[in-house]
């Protein structure tokens, strides 16, 4: 949390994002510009404006696929609850920071589509960080069993934005999706279908394990805050892989 507040001022990042963090965080200054009482020492921590802007990216999207439909239900704030507290197992104030980062981009300037460019502009080097988000928009808005039309048409939006491929999209769809079967779960996680070879599901394993391992994505400028999510992904290919290897005797 020393690096997410560390920069929470607006100006760190400019744009749409800078925006909203500066209304979410605003109040943590004075007038004067110094930091209110308690937050000296935890402003002496780094910044890291990769991370703040991870943070306040994944959060202000959110926020704006829950109000897709217009309005923010109880069960789509919910469903961002748990995501927050089951998923990332965040603590009391980075759980706080988090909701002060969806409420503000539900009041603030700034469309979907300006955020997720934004994001793509400060994450267009590292594409894992992009599948990563992409994940986190299928996980939560399927928390309750289905991802609506609406949800579906704005991530998809977003993969465009981030110009990951077709394909990708389509397994992670699949996947979110209630696929049928364990296994064509596993092969959807690891962007295939059955008609893959076991060539082709060797090199996506490969592939995929150190793309989206926490240590990679943490390298890349992914908030910490979000490593226990990353980690589920990580053992989630690892899983994936192991029930095809099961299944077709590979070595």
């Amino acid at each position: 949390m020393g690096k997410l507040f560390g920069g929470t001022l607006g100006f760190m990042f400019g744009g749409p994002l800078g925006m909203i963090a500066g209304i979410a965080f605003g109040h943590m200054f004075d007038k004067a510009g110094s930091l209110s009482p308690g937050m000296a020492d935890t402003y002496q921590a780094s910044q890291d404006q990769s991370q703040m802007m991870f943070f306040v990216g994944a959060f202000s999207m959110l926020a704006r696929i829950a109000s897709i439909d217009g309005t923010v239900t109880e069960n789509e704030r919910q469903k961002v609850q748990e995501f927050i507290r089951t998923d990332l197992h965040l603590g009391l104030r980075e759980e706080e920071a988090a909701w002060k980062v969806f409420n503000a981009a539900l009041i603030g300037e700034g469309t979907f589509e300006q955020f997720a460019s934004q994001f793509y502009q400060n994450f267009a080097h590292a594409p894992n960080i992009l599948q990563l988000m992409l994940d986190i928009f299928y996980r939560v808005a399927s928390a309750d069993g289905k991802v609506s039309s609406s949800e579906e048409a704005l991530i998809r939006r977003a993969a465009l934005i981030f110009r990951l491929p077709v394909s990708f999209v389509d397994a992670l769809s699949r996947n979110y999706g209630g696929v049928a079967s364990a296994g064509e779960r596993s092969y959807a996680t690891l962007g295939l279908t059955k008609a893959a070879t076991n060539e082709e599901v060797k090199r996506a394993y490969r592939k995929m394990s150190i793309e989206f391992h926490p240590d990679t994505l943490a390298a890349k400028g992914m908030g910490e805050e979000f490593l226990t999510h990353a980690t589920a992904k990580f053992r989630e290919i690892q899983d994936a892989y192991d029930l095809i290897k099961q299944e077709r005797g590979i070595r």
